[in-house]
């Protein structure tokens, strides 16, 4: 798995509006810059905006509700550039069934993309949920929406800095333990994520239980070249 752009599906932002229907996690895609923010609960959108994304110096953006143990209607995760290092922010975040996730660019050039077979990756989402893929988002501000209606643990990754330990999870609901978010790392995924993924795996595995906060500062993933 020498190239890990060439394998996936990338999904392109359009100026039209792209509906996308799904088993586990619903919604469209609608790229307007106009876009007043209100969204149906079931969908998932990308938006871009033409202002500069701004950055709380306290990071009390990256705890918006969605800590394990304590599921939120909403979780927001931004993508994050920052001295060589690639990550999401907060690394796992918890969700009622039917709660939303907005993955917000804060830096760089990322994407937010489900660990399934119909992305070209081994299954790490629930049985019988479908794909999802922000495609490549580069414009600062940008967001995508997933809303996620089946309980389990979702793992996802960023495809150009997967390989680098960008790679986050939700856990929807009351997720149980023994599904494919949960399973040791397979070798098709890149042998320098492993770490990363085992150490999303225990914290979801000690969260879900104790209630404990889910995420962690991110200076562990992975540095650039």
């Amino acid at each position: 798995m020498t190239d890990q752009l060439s394998r996936r599906r990338v999904l392109k932002a359009t100026g039209g509006l792209a509906v996308l229907g799904f088993a586990g996690c619903t919604g469209s895609a609608a790229p307007d810059a106009e876009d007043d923010g209100s969204h149906d609960e079931s969908n998932h959108t990308e938006e871009s905006h033409t202002e500069e994304a701004t950055t709380e110096e306290n990071g009390d953006h990256h705890h918006e509700g969605g800590t394990i143990g304590d599921p939120a209607e909403h979780a927001t995760v931004t993508m994050v550039t920052e001295d060589g290092e690639y990550h999401f922010h907060p690394h796992v975040v918890h969700v009622e069934e039917g709660g939303t996730v907005t993955f917000e660019l804060e830096s760089g050039t990322h994407t937010a993309t489900a660990y399934h077979p119909d992305n070209d990756a081994p299954r790490r989402v629930p049985e019988g949920t479908d794909a999802w893929d922000s495609g490549m988002l580069s414009e600062g501000g940008a967001t995508y929406e997933v809303t996620f209606d089946t309980a389990g643990v979702y793992d996802y990754y960023c495809v150009p800095h997967e390989a680098l330990g960008m790679i986050g999870s939700v856990v929807v609901g009351d997720a149980p333990l023994d599904g494919p978010g949960m399973s040791a790392p397979s070798d098709e995924i890149p042998e320098d994520a492993h770490g990363k993924i085992t150490e999303l795996n225990e914290m979801v595995e000690h969260g879900v239980g104790s209630g404990s906060s889910g995420h962690d500062d991110g200076h562990d993933d992975g540095h650039g070249e």
